[in-house]
């Protein structure tokens, strides 16, 4: 594999030069800049172009000298935020200056928070004396094993004109093609994601599937990424290189990929982090080793009351990548299997909150097919663009946009009285101890406990629900008390919600007070935004002797706002009284079980009245006009008779 460059997206490179007075900073801008060493230097020089053609990615880098006197120290930490990299200067003639960077710059730089690439470089090489002279290794060894953000270390002499264009190629070489994000530097081997994204990289270039690159394919990989096709003589090379160091790296059948990785592992360490990079990029790769965003569908166009969802296609795929993955067929995937299907994405997105305990798993801790695509709808109804990311890194090979769809508006569907929906959203509201947690948990198979936990983030539960149509998706949302506030001061906070539910205990007169107040929120919340939701209460806790008064109340309260009555169930008996498909039903209707408020109900009156008055004003015109007509048409026979 030859080397070659492409920019990662970098139009222009800033680079700030930063260090004590007197260590050369300015003449090793304008000798880098004018080729030739100054006679007079200005204090502090404006910002300095280097012309783009001066190294071979030809891209323009711009050079920014800085005092370092105490009373310019905001303008030096203002560009020093702005860089795209760093050159930090000692005196090869003052050895103060040098361990002036480990007891202030370098702190000091950690301190401001500035992660971009850091080059140290010992200017007036010419003025050092040769008699106590060390090498450069033993100097700054130390150093960078304290400070493991120093990309590089360079000497130089602007009068002597030595290693200037250097310092500022491997500045630009460090932006445009970083060690940090490929290469643990302490343990001296690849990155996570690099290894994740080469492994990608390798199975799409595997073409038959077999494990290996066989010439055919190593010299289409070169092609693609170099343009330019890999000699006979050469693959034969690149092959004995690596099986002298890694035998396992190459079989019968070609390179292997502990052989790949082992080969850019060298190429890393060798310096020529550029061969790396150009692979990464020609496969879409950015900086931070993530698909850059012209991989992806651009930006959805949608009003807050549509969400996304996965289309046919995309189910497709996952079922038979779920298929494909469950290696001893035992009908789920478990955790070894899950990472193994995640192995080619920056990292697993379900091993965190809020996925990481929202599906239903076996007695063994696996996924279900119902729960895996539960987990991917929940992830596209979230953030669909990373869906489509993890679906990519996963193997998906259609059209990225070909992998969702927008959903009709609600409001549209309110008006249809009907939805095109696979995946519902359901908000779950209560308060502390009435039994939300409880619901689901129960929803993805979950034994009841007795302990309470107090819920402190929203949290969710997805599962799919068997209805007559086939099956649908549910996604439970908790909203614990203290968030509700919050949630509803946002004026689309309900607009995604395809229906609420209002959980209370019912052994607690307390806990329906509260309730009521919940359901009066977001019924006038969704009454003075536009975004009226489906409602249902739930009696949990139905094991305990009911409160009568409540009981009662609540009767009357989904009376008078025209909802349902309330579900009785217990969770801690498993008497859930169908109500997860109630809820679908209730999603699937979504011009029904809409609660009215009193002043909703008022407000509805109002324009009732106001309207009839108008019916009532474009009548009385209409017959004032037709009798006007009728006049003019008597007035003008009786004029022609007379």
């Amino acid at each position: 594999m030859a080397g070659g460059g492409a920019n990662g997206g970098f139009k222009s490179v800033r680079i700030v030069v930063a260090g004590d007075k007197g260590t050369g900073k300015s003449s090793l801008i304008v000798t880098a800049a004018a080729d030739s060493f100054p006679a007079n230097v200005p204090p502090v020089l404006p910002p300095t172009n280097l012309p783009p053609d001066i190294y071979p990615e030809k891209v323009p880098v711009t050079i920014i000298d800085t005092a370092s006197s105490p009373e310019t120290r905001g303008k030096l930490a203002e560009e020093l935020k702005r860089a795209d990299a760093v050159v930090l200067t000692y005196a090869c003639d003052n050895p103060s200056t040098l361990d002036r960077l480990s007891t202030y710059w370098l702190p000091e730089l950690r301190r401001l928070e500035v992660k971009v690439p850091l080059i140290v470089v010992g200017c007036k090489l010419d003025l050092r004396d040769e008699q106590h002279s060390v090498s450069l290794e033993q100097v700054m060894s130390p150093i960078m094993q304290q400070f493991r953000e120093i990309e590089t270390c360079i000497e130089c002499s602007a009068l002597n004109h030595i290693q200037i264009p250097e310092v500022f190629y491997y500045s630009q070489k460090a932006v445009l093609h970083p060690t940090a994000p490929l290469f643990d530097q302490e343990a001296q081997t690849l990155k996570p994601r690099c290894i994740r994204a080469l492994k990608r990289i390798f199975i799409i270039c595997d073409q038959d599937r077999d494990g290996a690159l066989s010439d055919a394919e190593l010299n289409d990989f070169q092609v693609k990424c170099f343009n330019a096709p890999l000699q006979p003589s050469e693959i034969v090379g690149v092959k004995r290189v690596v099986q002298e160091k890694l035998p396992e790296g190459v079989n019968d059948r070609g390179l292997t990929l502990t052989g790949f990785l082992f080969l850019h592992a060298l190429f890393i360490e060798k310096g020529r982090l550029e061969t790396t990079w150009t692979v990464l990029r020609k496969f879409g790769y950015n900086n931070d080793i993530r698909l850059d965003v012209d991989q992806l569908p651009p930006p959805i166009k949608r009003t807050p009351d549509q969400t996304v969802e996965l289309t046919n296609e995309a189910v497709e795929f996952l079922k038979e990548t779920f298929s494909l993955f469950d290696i001893d067929g035992d009908g789920s995937l478990r955790t070894g299997e899950v990472e193994d299907l995640f192995s080619t994405a920056p990292e697993s997105p379900w091993s965190e909150a809020p996925y990481e305990d929202a599906a239903e798993r076996t007695a063994l801790g696996g996924l279900s097919l119902d729960g895996f695509l539960s987990e991917w709808a929940l992830m596209t109804a979230r953030d669909p663009m990373y869906s489509v990311e993890n679906l990519i890194y996963i193997g998906y090979a259609g059209d990225p946009s070909s992998a969702i769809r927008v959903t009709r508006r609600r409001r549209i569907d309110r008006k249809k009285k009907q939805t095109d929906k696979n995946v519902f959203q359901c908000f779950v509201f209560g308060p502390k101890e009435a039994g939300k947690s409880a619901l689901l948990n129960s929803f993805i198979g979950r034994p009841f406990s007795d302990n309470y936990f107090p819920t402190k983030d929203e949290s969710y539960a997805a599962n799919t629900v068997d209805q007559l149509g086939g099956k649908k998706t549910l996604i439970l949302r908790e909203i614990p008390d203290e968030v509700v506030g919050q949630l509803l001061s946002n004026k689309d906070a309900l607009a995604a919600c395809d229906v609420a539910v209002f959980v209370y205990d019912s052994s607690y007169e307390e806990s329906w007070k509260k309730t009521t107040e919940l359901l009066l929120k977001v019924a006038s919340h969704g009454e003075a935004t536009g975004y009226e939701v489906p409602c249902l209460i739930i009696a949990a806790k139905d094991d305990l002797d009911p409160h009568m008064a409540a009981l009662q109340d609540s009767t009357r309260v989904s009376q008078n706002m025209g909802i349902d009555a309330p579900i009785p169930i217990s969770t801690k008996l498993g008497d859930f009284n169908n109500v997860f498909r109630r809820i679908i039903v209730a999603a699937e209707h979504p011009h029904l079980s809409i609660p009215e408020t009193e002043a909703g109900k008022s407000r509805k009156q109002y324009h009732r009245l106001i309207n009839r008055s108008l019916v009532f004003v474009s009548v009385g015109a209409a017959v004032t006009l037709v009798g006007l007509a009728a006049y003019r048409v008597y007035a003008a026979k009786k004029s022609s008779s007379g």
